[in-house]
C-alpha cells in the first residue's frame, strides 16, 4: 500500500514540471507527512486540455456511496482489480489523475519491529503517482472531491521493504495518463506497472513519521 508520502518543492517548481496553472482556491504548503483524508495537490487534466494544480482529500468517496465514512478504507486502488471494482472501473475512462511527490514512505518489517523508509528517485526529482478521484455530494448538496493512489507488484528495491507499490508513471506517460480524450481502458491500465527500480533509492527515516502530526524537514533525514 502507500500510505504517506512528501511533497515539498516549491510552487513553481511544481508548475513548471508540470506546465500547470493553479485551480481556483488552491493553496499549497510543503508537506513532510501527508497522509489520508488530508487534502494533497494533485494535477488533472482541465475542460481546455491545459493541467490544472489543485487539491483532493486523500481517501476515495465514490458519488454513490451513502456518506463520506467510505474515504478511510480507499486510500489505494489495487492496479489488478481496477477493472472489476464498482469504485473504480467507472473512473479510469474518464477521472484520472496525478499525485505529485518527491518521495514515499514504507515500513519494512523486520525481527526487531518495523523500520521506516522513505523511497525517491536518485537524482531527487519530483514524480507522478496514478490516481483516480470523484466527486460525492451530500444530502445538503455539499460537494467533496476526493482521490486514492494506485498501488502494484513491487520492484526489486521495494520487495525488499514492502509487497505493493504506488504506481509511479513514466513521464512520457504522464499527458496519456490524464488526458481527457483517451478512455481506452486496456491503453490505460498498460500503462500502470512497477518502475524503473535502478532509477530509484531508499533510506531509513526516524520513527516520528508514524505520528501524522509530526511535520517537519526532520522527518526525512536520514537515520545511521
Amino acid at each position: 500500500m502507500c500510505g504517506r508520502f512528501t511533497i515539498t518543492d516549491p510552487l513553481d517548481a511544481i508548475m513548471d514540471r508540470y506546465m500547470a496553472s493553479i485551480a481556483e482556491g488552491f493553496e499549497y504548503r510543503p508537506n513532510y507527512n501527508a497522509a489520508p483524508m488530508q487534502y494533497i495537490p494533485t494535477i488533472i487534466a482541465g475542460k481546455d486540455g491545459k493541467n490544472k494544480l489543485g487539491s483532493l482529500r486523500w481517501g476515495l468517496v465514490p458519488s454513490w456511496a451513502k456518506d463520506d465514512k467510505i474515504g478511510n478504507k480507499m486510500i489505494n486502488a489495487r492496479m489488478e482489480t481496477l477493472a472489476e471494482k464498482p469504485a473504480f472501473k467507472r473512473l479510469i475512462s474518464s477521472k484520472r489523475c496525478i499525485i505529485p511527490t518527491n518521495g514515499f514512505y514504507e515500513w519494512k518489517k523486520e525481527d526487531s519491529g518495523k523500520r521506516p523508509m522513505r523511497i525517491l528517485m536518485k537524482d531527487e526529482r519530483l514524480f507522478s503517482l496514478a490516481g483516480l478521484y470523484d466527486t460525492w455530494t451530500d444530502p445538503e448538496g455539499n460537494k467533496l472531491s476526493t482521490c486514492t493512489i494506485i498501488t502494484t507488484e513491487p520492484n526489486s528495491l521495494m520487495e525488499d521493504i514492502h509487497n505493493r507499490m504506488p504506481v509511479i508513471l513514466n513521464p512520457d506517460d504522464e499527458a496519456e495518463w490524464i488526458g481527457r480524450n483517451n478512455e481506452d481502458v486496456q491503453s490505460l491500465l498498460s500503462l500502470l506497472k512497477p518502475y524503473r527500480a535502478s532509477e530509484m533509492r531508499a533510506y531509513e527515516v526516524p520513527k516520528e513519521v508514524g505520528n501524522v502530526r509530526n511535520n517537519n524537514e526532520d522527518l526525512i533525514k536520514g537515520v545511521r
